[in-house]
């Protein structure tokens, strides 16, 4: 299927806001909420600064996506590698896309490795938790778990989204339900109290079992700063225009907040509890779990298919990013298949465990890393035409490449390894002085070497063509929208039995973690029993979703138009 890798979305391929709050909630419910959520418990976070942090860190991280990211992706309709390859030429595309496919294919091994931590513990393969694996088979694991990833992410962005919109609904409910579970065994060891019964008592678990503060533990401005940071790459770094370019309207950037609230917000603190109850269970600290073993020991046989999804949600995008870096390396390439064998490099980096260790860092720097150049675009999509500086002057001088933006970018990367070698300033702040450099950096020299040029025909000629983009893609929602409206294809009765039936199996599944909670349901029976209901609902879930995608083809393909699929 067409990706429009150097050109702008056909209006006829945009999708509905349904996929990207989907992809959003299933990205970011991912198998290393469990590593993340644990590591806050071993940094020694206190209970009051991981919930305020998280709240502030989140929030700036949707609004990152919302005001920054997602109105570029909608006005160009381009990905980040087209767009930036306008902006600052061919020269420094390469760089820059050998560079973001190589991070994201270590942060996408990351998540097959997760997905791969819960298999093994079928085949009773030990735990992962060196920087190399001691086992050879879990090194067949993750390659099995690798190719059905990278089969997904071969078919594209749609697929990517469908297959997230099944599994998101579930995925959540289970970061929610182990915690639940685990909950009592926390509170039967806290000795000053007799259950939970009120806010106090839950803090009192917390503080006890879970974030229990100490003296050299990073504190509030740390958590905050890595939730904003966590995402960088993404949202300050632009690459998910690449995705966002689909969306019908700029406000979907706003969905990002279901990933960073549920995914991230109350997945890690899910994660948490699930992580210090699972090591109380066992009787082993927090750092020699893997994801696999915690959210076995809170949700049994559903917790290993919950780890194993959650790895593909996030791995799936992640692969077809990366794979649209490596392909924008030479256009004559096909998308499909360089993104086969971009996955099939990030299954052998994730038969090597090590990016565990230092998650947190290696998303810190993977976001220092792509962040100037996401300066750079902003710099000169908004900021230019108030500068009386001229947008894509590079292009229209005809530079191979544009030495102002590569300047910028390592000059901002210069600054960050200074003041966090020389001046002590934690990995976590170095955003704001990075961006500041390269914005600034990026308007001088620009303007010294030819950004001042008018370029009077080829302005008028770009902005003609984009409005006229524009006009055209107006009209086409806007006959969509009436169809949608006036000339739905009706839904069969049993159509609505399954939907029902998929709905009542959620609802089950959380019946019996709050039972659990409450004490009506033992451990033991909620793990054996969690994966009926579980079943159940991909099955009927599957097939609702694939008789709905019917009926849109049937109601858009009828019309005369290419339809959403």
């Amino acid at each position: 299927m067409e990706e429009f890798e150097k050109t702008p979305v056909a209006p006829q391929r945009l999708q509905p806001a349904r996929h990207f709050a989907a992809s959003y909630a299933g990205e970011h419910v991912a198998g290393t909420e469990f590593v993340i959520g644990a590591m806050f418990v071993a940094w020694g976070v206190s209970t009051g600064d991981v919930l305020w942090g998280l709240l502030l860190g989140n929030l700036l991280a949707v609004l990152t996506w919302a005001l920054v990211c997602a109105p570029i992706a909608v006005d160009t309709r381009l990905t980040l590698y087209a767009y930036l390859e306008k902006i600052a030429g061919p020269g420094t595309i390469k760089i820059y896309s050998i560079v973001n496919g190589a991070l994201f294919c270590v942060l996408a091994g990351a998540m097959i490795t997760v997905s791969a931590s819960a298999v093994r513990i079928l085949f009773d393969i030990p735990a992962q938790v060196n920087w190399y694996p001691t086992s050879a088979g879990f090194v067949a694991v993750a390659v099995a778990v690798g190719a059905v990833v990278v089969g997904i992410a071969v078919k594209g962005f749609t697929r990517v989204a469908q297959f997230a919109e099944i599994c998101a609904p579930w995925m959540i409910l289970m970061f929610f339900a182990g915690a639940l579970s685990m909950l009592p065994v926390l509170t039967a060891n806290t000795g000053e109290i007799a259950g939970l019964h009120s806010w106090s008592d839950f803090l009192r678990v917390a503080d006890t079992h879970i974030w229990r503060g100490s003296a050299d533990g990073l504190g509030f401005w740390h958590v905050a700063a890595f939730a904003w940071i966590c995402n960088l790459a993404m949202h300050g770094g632009l690459s998910d225009m690449t995705l966002l370019r689909y969306a019908r309207r700029a406000s979907y950037g706003y969905f990002s907040a279901l990933g960073m609230f549920i995914g991230h917000y109350a997945a890690w603190v899910c994660a948490g509890i699930m992580g210090a109850g699972a090591a109380l269970m066992v009787k082993t600290s927090i750092a020699q779990l893997d994801a696999g073993e915690v959210a076995f020991q809170a949700l049994g046989a559903a917790g290993i298919v919950a780890v194993i999804i959650a790895g593909w949600t996030t791995s799936n995008p992640t692969i077809y990013r990366a794979g649209l870096a490596f392909q924008s390396l030479n256009p004559r390439w096909n998308r499909a298949t360089v993104t086969a064998v971009t996955g099939a490099l990030t299954t052998v980096i994730a038969c090597f465990p090590f990016v565990f260790s230092r998650l947190m860092d290696f998303v810190g720097i993977m976001g220092l890393m792509l962040a100037p150049l996401g300066a750079i675009i902003v710099t000169e999509h908004w900021l230019f035409p108030r500068l009386q500086l001229t947008r894509y002057w590079s292009n229209y001088s005809q530079q191979t490449t544009n030495w102002a933006a590569l300047t910028a970018w390592l000059l901002a990367l210069a600054a960050a390894f200074l003041l966090n070698a020389a001046g002590g300033l934690h990995l976590f702040f170095l955003l704001i002085p990075t961006w500041l450099t390269a914005t600034l950096v990026y308007i001088g020299m620009a303007a010294a070497l030819g950004a001042r040029e008018p370029h009077r025909e080829k302005v008028l000629a770009e902005t003609r063509a984009s409005t006229e983009r524009k006009q055209r893609e107006n009209r086409y929602l806007q006959q969509l929208n009436h169809r949608q409206a006036t000339q739905a294809v009706p839904y069969s009765g049993r159509f609505y039995l399954v939907r029902t039936v998929a709905q009542t199996m959620l609802l089950l599944c959380a019946a019996m973690s709050v039972a659990v909670f409450f004490g009506g349901l033992s451990l033991q029976s909620f793990r054996s029993g969690l994966i009926i209901p579980s079943a159940i609902y991909f099955v009927c879930a599957t097939w609702w979703w694939l008789e709905r995608e019917k009926r849109e083809r049937a109601g858009q393909v009828g019309q005369g138009d290419i339809g959403t699929v």
